[in-house]
């Protein structure tokens, strides 16, 4: 085209007049032509592709309104797809001896419909030869007898989609046939409007009503743009089946049955189709930009270190001394004196510091006083995520997760799971993509060992959109599935497959179900706004769940029952109206890096014989508690932070046996751990939280009942004793451990820091409660305080610079041996009337107050204790004159009378001593199964239990 020529605009005005023929000979001319010709795909070429009969919009019938990338692109591959079904005519007309001189014969074309060459199709077929073209004109055909087709032909409706019916019921028995713009209803006397055994058949642009499909392999079949109107496609050992761009209405069952094994006889359009999957666009998901998330963890504090607490005290004074001796009213000590309650317990009235502690040192100090000083460590919190400490929560704060908590896309968990990868390019039996399934019964039944791929669908408003029974196997990618009156995915008897990158909202059972075996990979998608589970996991069901979004739904994200044993990781959970991931009825599983967030009732729930295995997750920013398990609710929960929930971090209640191992449990609004646990139900529940109802006995557990498999596991070994170790437990607003329990409990190796009330408290222990090499520091009022009639032991703990009393017991058998009680606001150790105490091998410090204060009718053995002097108005030992029952022997009292005397804790050094501590190698660690790990920390529980709950915590 010459510069000198008429303007492109004008051109492209002229060309649009041309047929498809010559715009073909125009491309031909020249470069500057083809490209010409090209840039009419607005234009002319959208003309073309919506002006032909035999093609509907690229895009329908999902989005009808969005422009294809390329008209003429799309025109293309109709026009080729048209033609493919003679792929293989030139083989069946080639001859040995004449192949280098036959001619091809010409396809002819036969007419049907009044006033035309044959007046029924079945006549017209009589005539017809191999590949010839049979146009029907607009009318009603009814057959009144079975058509076989013997020969490949090409049967085309003239005219509109609908101006050409068609009753008969066919059977193809030739290598292919093509049907196009016609709409398919039963015959009088079968259902099945078509049928074929070993041939390809194609349609395109149909429609069928009321009717079934049957393919059976080594047939093949292609299906694109048809609508089917309450029609079954049963496909049976198809090796492959291509539908694309199909709605599916009214279905009164399964619109698309996909059945057995695929075939490994092929027909010879096995190759064609196999190709043309593979050449078209891909459908999985980039990057999503709008991203659900905008949480931000990152932190805004440092790291607590251990750090050296200098002890001011004063000169030197007699170490004991009887009640007589207390300090007048008027003194400043008195004053101290007026801030302890009615039980005895010390509250400190001065501001917050930033740690939750205050530094003893040289408060309300003279400077001419003596200074001695008395060293040791406070062990502080540990560094969560990545090294950076959770610092306070700040109300209506915007804030985002930091990079290594954000989920990846389909594409990059793809790249790294090179298994996950070939399974969805894989494609076996059916291929379904970019249909509409709706207002129906079923979408896709996959059964009996059958092979199903759909990708870029919309399933609403039917009853279930897929079930895969029966060790089938389905590959799901970027489908929606909304508004099922049942589950949306729906997987029994070993079935499995990739479901991944999909959309599954407002169904009214669970977004998915597995059951019986099935062990599917759930990777990438959303699943939200349920009127019941996200995912639901039960009958010995498996599976692996990573990297999904999964909120807003009305009961639990996740649901795992029932023997239910899926590995679940890597995924987010959030604003849930129920839990974020319950685990019940002997449920198990192994549930890792989650970020688990915003639920209304636990982070995680665990009940009935639950035994899952709680690792590495982020539980934060609750409406109610962090962890809760009761009823019987067993497990193994590590390493995990628990955070900012309003209710408690953990809540442990009935019968309860889990070991709670290394979580970083800090800033919940009430207690940091609550053990809860009453055989006898006699006790009320702790300030904040109130009894509810059992999970339904008759409900779900009826509907679950038939699904259940049992499983005798001979290496399950129980235990007996619930276990919190290893946990660093701080700001929380409550106690930082709350325990009031009939049953034993083992507290050990945790750090308790900076707690709004006690370190620990112990309103009820029937059985022994032992806390062993703690650190218990900086809270705000005592460090432990056990109420009446308890049995707790005490040993090798570390109790500094809490602002109440270091401890204080009302316990009738209470063991306070080998621990370091130090730099505390009140006494280092108070006995209460009708305690019975033995109190040994301590080291026991208060600045302000006394070292030990027995008051009332306290019994008590005090032996080889070692106490150091306070004040020079306080002593180092209180106790009542007339007090008989309280005995001391072997004890050191140390007194100063240098100013440059030291104080060291050594010999041994300061406690904890937690690289002595007796914990036993964590299972975190060891490179056994989910199924080794749960069963090593099960047990079974005899005796009743009740229905004590926390905050919302009670599952639907």
């Amino acid at each position: 085209m010459e510069a000198g020529g008429l303007p492109l605009e004008l051109w492209r005005m002229i060309l649009a007049y041309l047929h498809l023929p010559d715009l073909g000979r125009c491309s031909l001319v020249c470069r500057a032509w083809y490209e010409l010709i090209l840039s009419l795909d607005s234009t002319r070429w959208r003309q073309l592709c919506l002006g032909c009969t035999e093609c509907r919009h690229p895009n329908w019938p999902n989005q009808p309104d969005v422009e294809p990338e390329s008209w003429r692109e799309a025109f293309k591959q109709h026009y080729l797809a048209s033609k493919t079904w003679t792929k293989n005519a030139l083989d069946l007309e080639s001859s040995v001896c004449f192949s280098l001189f036959r001619r091809r014969r010409e396809r002819r074309t036969l007419s049907v419909g009044p006033g035309h060459e044959f007046d029924s199709l079945g006549s017209a077929l009589a005539m017809a030869s191999l590949y010839d073209r049979i146009v029907l004109f607009p009318g009603v055909y009814e057959e009144q007898g079975e058509i076989i087709l013997k020969v490949p032909v090409e049967i085309v409706g003239q005219g509109k989609l609908g101006e050409v019916a068609l009753l008969a019921s066919i059977d193809q028995h030739c290598s292919t046939t093509r049907l196009c713009n016609l709409v398919f209803m039963p015959a009088w006397f079968s259902p099945i409007m078509y049928k074929t055994t070993s041939g390809h058949v194609q349609f395109d642009n149909c429609n069928f009503e009321n009717g079934h499909i049957q393919v059976h392999g080594p047939g093949t079949c292609q299906v694109k743009f048809c609508t089917f109107k309450n029609t079954h496609i049963f496909l049976h050992n198809v090796p492959l089946c291509v539908l694309e761009n199909c709605e599916f209405v009214g279905s009164e069952n399964n619109s698309v049955t996909v059945e057995g094994h695929p075939s490994a006889d092929k027909n010879w359009a096995y190759k064609y189709l196999l190709g043309l999957i593979k050449s078209s666009p891909t459908f999985l998901p980039t990057e999503d930009s709008d991203f659900l998330m905008s949480l931000d963890l990152e932190s805004r504090d440092q790291a607590w270190s251990p750090k050296t607490c200098d002890i001011v005290i004063e000169g030197s004074q007699s170490p004991t001394s009887p009640a007589s001796s207390s300090p007048k009213p008027g003194s400043k000590a008195g004053s101290q004196e007026a801030e302890v309650g009615s039980d005895g317990e010390r509250v400190a009235q001065t501001p917050d510091s930033s740690d939750g502690g205050l530094s003893p040192s040289g408060e309300d100090e003279d400077e001419d006083q003596l200074m001695y000083r008395l060293s040791y460590q406070v062990q502080g919190p540990r560094p969560v995520l990545g090294g950076s400490f959770l610092g306070p929560p700040l109300p209506g704060a915007s804030i985002q997760l930091p990079s290594c908590l954000v989920l990846n896309s389909l594409q990059q968990e793809l790249q790294k799971d090179k298994e996950a990868m070939a399974l969805a390019n894989s494609v076996q039996g059916c291929l379904i993509r970019k249909c509409l399934f709706r207002d129906g019964k079923g979408g896709v039944f996959v059964c009996s060992h059958g092979r199903a791929k759909m990708e870029g669908n919309i399933f609403r408003n039917l009853t279930y959109a897929v079930r895969c029974i029966h060790n089938s196997k389905i590959i799901m990618l970027r489908n929606d599935i909304y508004r099922c009156r049942a589950s949306g995915i729906f997987l029994r008897l070993e079935g499995g497959g990739l479901i991944a990158g999909n959309n599954i909202y407002h169904n009214a059972e669970a977004g998915v179900d597995i059951r019986k075996k099935s062990n599917p990979l759930i990777l990438c998608n959303q699943i939200h706004h349920g009127l019941r589970s996200g995912i639901v996991v039960l009958g010995n069901g498996k599976g692996i769940i990573r990297n999904n979004q999964i909120f807003s739904n009305k009961e639990a994200g996740i649901y795992i029952l029932y023997h239910g044993n899926p590995v679940v990781s890597g995924n987010h959970i959030f604003k849930g109206r129920a839990a974020g991931i319950a685990v019940n009825e002997n449920g198990k599983g192994l549930i890792t890096e989650n970020v688990i967030r915003e639920n209304q009732w636990g982070g995680v729930d665990i009940r009935r014989g639950g035994i899952p295995v709680l690792r590495s997750n982020l539980i934060c920013f609750g409406y109610s508690d962090g962890v809760v398990v009761g009823d019987e609710g067993k497990g193994l929960i590590e390493g995990n932070t628990i955070y900012a929930n309003k209710g408690c971090g953990v809540w442990m209640m009935s019968s309860s046996l889990p070991h709670v191992t290394s979580n970083h449990v800090s800033y919940n609004g009430l207690y940091g751990v609550a053990v809860f646990s009453q055989k006898d139900g006699s006790s009320e529940l702790p300030r904040g939280h109130r009894a509810q109802e059992n999970f339904s006995e008759d409900g779900d557990a009826i509907l679950w009942e038939t699904e259940l498999e049992k499983e005798d596991d001979p290496l399950r070994r129980p235990i007996t004793i619930a276990l919190v170790e290893s946990n660093s437990i701080n700001h929380n607003g409550a106690s930082g451990l709350y325990v009031q329990s009939s049953e034993a409990l083992h507290v050990i190796t945790n750090v308790i820091h900076a707690n709004g009330d006690r370190g620990i408290t112990v309103a009820q222990s029937s059985q022994p409660t032992r806390v062993a090499n703690n650190s218990i520091s900086c809270n705000r009022q005592s460090g432990v305080k056990v109420e009446a009639q308890c049995k707790v032991e005490l040993r090798g703990n570390g109790i500094y610079d809490n602002r109440g009393h270091g401890i204080i017991t009302k316990g009738d058998s209470t063991i306070v041996i080998e621990n370091d009680i130090i730099g505390n606001r009140g006494s280092g150790l108070q006995l209460l009337p009708r305690s019975d105490t033995k109190v040994i091998k301590n080291r026991i410090h208060s600045f302000r107050a006394y070292g030990i204060a027995v008051r009332g009718r306290a019994k008590a053995l005090v032996q080889e204790n070692i106490i150091f002097q306070g004040k020079t108005n306080k002593t180092i030992f209180q106790q009542i004159s007339n007090n008989r029952e309280c005995v001391m022997q072997n004890n050191k009292f140390l007194v100063f009378k240098k100013k440059s005397d030291t104080w060291c804790l050594v010999n041994p050094p300061a406690r904890p001593h937690l690289e002595t501590s007796l914990r036993r190698p964590s299972a975190a660690h060891n490179g056994q199964k989910v199924t080794a790990m749960a069963t090593r920390i099960t047990a079974r529980v005899e005796g009743g239990y009740h229905s004590n709950r926390s905050v919302f915590c009670t599952i639907l």
